[in-house]
């Protein structure tokens, strides 16, 4: 296979994978949301200058699967929140680098914070860096960091992006 037809079948798998990603969060079923990720993964939201600069410091840093699904219970269960929903446009994925069934790319993203009984609101931009671990049907997250282009969040991030 060609490395171009390969970089279009990779591109077009994590799309997907990108768009059920996006659609389970904006349907509220955030209980699958961990199912999105490998076993062993890593998942952070820090703003791009802390990206720019190397820093560690993030808004949210989970390093297990387990650590994924403690944070959406806690959410759901034992959390009180305004009511809201999210609203996912995702660019297309671009392909950085290909290593074996590994690939990592980034991918543009608006989130749209919706609330019942108020605005709709812009949220949050950015882009998503990620390491895939990709199966012929199937890519999931090994490592995914949020890097919001602004530091400034105007209410509290409790739902993954």
């Amino acid at each position: 296979m060609s490395s171009m037809k390969k970089r279009a079948e990779l591109t077009n798998l994590i799309g997907m994978a990108q768009a059920q990603y996006a659609y389970t969060i904006d349907d509220g079923d955030f209980y699958d949301w961990p199912n999105f990720f490998a076993d062993d993964c890593f998942y952070q939201i820090t703003s791009a200058d802390n990206f720019a600069q190397g820093l560690q410091a993030g808004l949210m840093w989970l390093d297990s699967k387990a650590m994924l699904h403690d944070r959406i219970l806690s959410l759901l269960e034992a959390n009180v929140y305004e009511r809201h929903s999210y609203r996912h446009i995702l660019g297309q994925p671009n392909i950085s680098s290909i290593d074996g069934d590994e690939v990592e790319s980034e991918t543009s993203f608006m989130v749209a914070r919706i609330t019942r009984e108020g605005p709709t609101d812009l949220f949050a931009t950015g882009r998503y860096v990620d390491r895939y671990k990709v199966s012929e049907n199937d890519a999931k997250i090994m490592k995914r960091i949020v890097v919001l282009d602004s530091s400034y969040i105007d209410t509290l991030l409790g739902f993954p992006l």
